[in-house]
């Protein structure tokens, strides 16, 4: 009898973090380096300026708290960043406003009669400038970019040749691609009530009392799941995106046929990822829209087909929401 064993899995240690600096020497890189240098040669100076009129005791309590903040920045992180990257970020954060609105022209000042509390808001300036029709968005350096949602697979639950498979197919589509490619995994918080209104709506209609009895069950199952729980989904976005060459024409020629290169990257980018079973799709505007704007407001509230500032509204529903306030 012929035994034929699967082969063993292929297996490719990537860091976790791929950018992260090279170790020069005693396992520090070179800002760690140049921080532990500089803080024991300001140290070195004070010693050797004040031994002969300061006590060792007092040197040693100047000393002992300035190396020891050196080797904590040197050394220490927050957050996945060094703690001078940090201190940096969240002084900057505290300089700069937390309110942005949108004003293309900025935001004008205050009358002089009018006492103003706080700051102004500040402009927000997105990379986006405009979304298409066709789901093409056109970025504010000039450039044109698309958006591709996939759908998930399992890969542990795979057998080693099918993980051999999947890794070879997606090698080879990474492989095709002329132009960097950003993919976004992003958890967001999932909403189970369409789902249960379906399901209540059809157990109306089932042939028989007790599928029409599970249903229900099902239903107030999921629920109770909804009310009582945080549920997260997660999504997965392919960024393509192109830049048109400079040339004479105008710039609406130039956007139009990038934004026809990077519909055909995105086409072919849906039949390579069919091969491992990933079912993609290019976000029209509306879901275009929708994702970058839950991705700039996590965990907000973003009702589906809003209406633009501009866009006049000639329609009106039935029913309305209460969002913490009285009219």
């Amino acid at each position: 009898m012929n035994h034929n064993p699967e082969p063993p899995p292929l297996l490719a240690r990537i860091p976790a973090d791929i950018n992260k600096p090279d170790k020069i020497a005693y396992g520090l890189t070179i800002r760690q380096l140049l921080i532990v240098t500089l803080t024991g040669g300001i140290a070195a100076a004070i010693y050797y300026l004040f031994h002969q009129l300061l006590p060792v005791v007092i040197l040693a309590a100047i000393l002992l708290p300035l190396l020891a903040l050196g080797l904590a920045v040197a050394l220490g992180r927050r957050d996945g960043l060094t703690l001078d990257r940090f201190a940096l970020a969240a002084l900057l954060h505290a300089r700069t406003a937390k309110k942005f609105v949108p004003a293309p022209d900025g935001v004008a000042e205050p009358p002089r009669w009018c006492c103003l509390r706080g700051q102004l808001p500040a402009p927000l300036r997105l990379p986006v400038r405009a979304i298409r029709t066709d789901g093409a968005l056109e970025l504010t350096d000039g450039g044109v970019a698309v958006l591709v949602e996939t759908s998930t697979l399992s890969f542990h639950l795979r057998t080693t040749g099918e993980q051999a498979a999947l890794v070879g197919a997606f090698g080879r589509w990474l492989n095709s691609l002329e132009t960097p490619v950003q993919l976004l995994a992003r958890a967001r918080l999932a909403d189970l009530s369409g789902l249960i209104q379906a399901i209540e709506h059809q157990a109306e209609v089932l042939p028989h009392a007790a599928l029409a009895e599970a249903a229900r069950e099902h239903a107030a199952y999921l629920g109770d799941l909804n009310s009582t729980r945080e549920l997260l989904t997660r999504q997965v976005l392919v960024v393509l995106r192109d830049h048109p060459a400079t040339s004479r024409a105008r710039r609406s020629v130039r956007r139009a046929a990038s934004a026809a290169i990077v519909l055909r990257r995105a086409a072919e980018a849906e039949r390579a990822l069919a091969a491992l079973g990933v079912t993609a799709r290019v976000l029209d505007a509306d879901q275009a829209a929708q994702a970058i704007a839950e991705c700039l407001d996590p965990g907000g509230r973003h009702p589906f087909g809003q209406a633009l500032p501009d866009e006049l509204i000639s329609a009106t529903h039935t029913t309305t929401h209460n969002l913490g306030g009285n009219a």
